[in-house]
């Protein structure tokens, strides 16, 4: 079940073999690893290790102590690694996945805002307006402007969801700002976008959250064939 461990950082190649583990499905959620002796013995080091390597699945969310009881499998995916897995996928891919994401948010922000999120898209699109050549503010207030619209869709898991994916959408917002073969959304389009969610449209503020990245994907797309 364990791949046993031969060399590198011990306590490091631990994690990553109970993790591989847990993800491949031999532990599903609900289930209790074997006792600390059973695992050094399967992994071939020694139990402090194992110690520390639960240690760092427990404080990830992937297990659970349980006092005098042992240890259980609590979620089959690491948080932090499937962010990393994000961060080497493709800008195209993240392009995809965010337009998804701003779309639908896009169009429940135009059903649901209410007049403090509009208070809070103006802000930031003001401020994205006035960073003028500040490149890193002005991806600061764009980040702002599309975490404010996200917020706008009173949709929990939604919010939830964006702000997990939050690091590959500043990757792709700072992409698509300094790379010079890449279209850049205009503080129009932005202020289009906004527009359509103050009148409630949602129709057209989910074509226009689409149309706000379509022409970089586009670009991308034929970069990478």
């Amino acid at each position: 079940m364990l791949e046993r461990i031969r060399k590198g950082s011990l306590v490091e190649t631990a994690i990553e073999s109970l993790r591989n583990a847990i993800e491949k499905g031999d532990w599903s959620v609900g289930d209790r690893l074997p006792v600390e002796s059973e695992l050094s013995e399967s992994l071939g080091v020694s139990r402090n290790t194992v110690r520390e390597a639960v240690r760092v699945l427990v404080h990830v969310g992937m297990l659970e102590t349980r006092q005098g009881d042992g240890t259980y499998v609590r979620a089959t995916r690491d948080a932090g690694e499937t962010l990393r897995r994000i961060a080497r996928t493709q800008l195209a891919e993240q392009l995809e996945v965010r337009i998804m994401l701003e779309t639908e948010a896009a169009k429940l922000a135009a059903h649901r805002r209410t007049e403090q999120d509009l208070r809070h898209m103006t802000t930031a699109l003001d401020a994205r307006a006035k960073a003028g050549d500040d490149l890193q503010a002005r991806i600061r207030h764009d980040e702002a402007f599309h975490h404010a619209l996200v917020a706008a869709s009173h949709n929990s898991a939604l919010i939830e969801l964006y702000d997990y994916f939050s690091h590959a959408v500043s990757q792709t917002i700072e992409q698509t700002e300094t790379d010079a073969d890449l279209p850049e959304p205009s503080q129009e389009d932005h202020e289009l976008l906004l527009a359509a969610v103050r009148r409630q449209d949602e129709d057209k503020a989910e074509s226009l959250a689409r149309a706000l990245l379509k022409p970089s994907l586009q670009a991308l797309k034929r970069r990478e064939s």
